[in-house]
């Protein structure tokens, strides 16, 4: 579904991404691991169309879209929920939702779909009419979720979801990731977690400093000395 090649992005003045290769078939749960400031969020912002490639390409479904829009890609099937959040504060949790559906014009669609949203986050629906900027930050991570899924994505690419959440709701959040993928959406997952990430996903990738330096099944680099010493404290 997604194909990563040869890539190099810049954020700023630093080489953030270093000829990476990376991908994502259709229905996987991929993740990619390390430590801060190994290039795993400017990754998932090159695949959205935040950042562009100086370098390399990117492939969805057999097309290249390496030049094509943010936009443009949310219309294909790729949609972002970005780190910290970033739901709309003074919007209420109903026009943060309706936003996400900022692309279609399936009325009954777009109803239907607020109310899948609304049956898997009953939180939301209580809350439909506060503003986005005072739910806690479970509710603000549940709200985003449900916003990138309102544009319909095919491939979903999450960026840390477990940040600065109690473990409770951490674990609640990643059910809903993996009801998510079972319901046939495909995942990439950039999360600090190793542990929990690799846990729940088939496959994984570890970057450091902007390149790849392990790959493989989920299981086996959650067994791998290495990653057990350097992600998981052990």
């Amino acid at each position: 579904m997604l194909e990563l090649r040869d890539i190099h992005t810049y954020y700023g003045q630093i080489r953030a991404v270093q000829g990476i290769s990376i991908t994502v078939n259709a229905g996987e749960m991929v993740c990619l691991i390390g430590a801060n400031g190994a290039g795993k969020s400017t990754t998932l912002m090159t695949v959205s169309g935040i950042y562009a490639p100086v370098q390399g390409s990117v492939h969805f479904e057999g097309e290249d879209i390496t030049r094509t829009s943010p936009e443009e890609r949310v219309v294909l099937g790729i949609s972002q929920v970005p780190e910290g959040r970033l739901v709309f504060p003074d919007l209420t949790v109903l026009e943060n939702l309706e936003l996400g559906a900022y692309s279609r014009r399936d009325k009954q669609g777009i109803r239907a779909d607020l109310d899948k949203i609304f049956e898997s986050f009953p939180v939301l629906q209580e809350r439909r009419r506060q503003r986005g900027g005072s739910l806690s930050g479970g509710e603000q991570q549940m709200l985003a979720i449900g916003r990138a899924l309102m544009s319909q994505p095919r491939l979903l690419l999450l960026d840390e979801p477990s940040l600065g959440l109690a473990p409770l709701i951490v674990k609640r959040i990643f059910e809903i990731i993996e009801q998510i993928n079972n319901d046939g959406t495909t995942v990439l997952l950039v999360e600090q977690n190793a542990q929990l990430a690799l846990q729940m996903t088939d496959r994984g990738y570890v970057m450091e400093t902007g390149e790849i330096s392990m790959e493989g099944t989920s299981a086996d680099l959650l067994a791998d000395e290495r990653v057990r010493q350097a992600y998981l404290g052990e």
